[in-house]
């Protein structure tokens, strides 16, 4: 899944229009390979990210759950440790690759 596109369900308070948006945005950049599409492609596009965002509403305000409501700074803090633990871990694979490699220069 992409990184950027962010678990909206369950949260307190729920999320905004600007948040479903923004994540719609970022399902149709994947899906059709543009970050930004041409003039000749930009009416599709945004028919598009409106029309997931319509339906991402739809299923957010259709889901139930009995779980709890997520906290927005707890999972924010949970998802820095995250990344934190993910670019160290690269680092010292990649440290330990140069380390491993008597003909690499420094």
């Amino acid at each position: 899944m992409c990184r950027n596109i962010k678990t909206l369900h369950n949260f307190k308070p729920p999320a905004t229009d600007a948040e479903i948006r923004a994540s719609a945005l970022q399902f149709v950049r994947k899906l059709s390979g543009f970050t930004r599409p041409s003039k000749a492609n930009q009416l599709a596009f945004e028919c598009a990210v409106d029309a997931v965002a319509r339906t991402a509403r739809e299923l957010l305000d259709a889901l139930v759950t009995a779980a709890p409501s997520r906290n927005r700074e707890d999972e924010a803090v949970k998802a820095r440790a995250r990344a934190a633990e993910r670019y160290r871990s690269i680092a010292n694979t990649a440290t330990a690759t140069a380390g491993n490699n008597p003909g690499a220069t420094t």
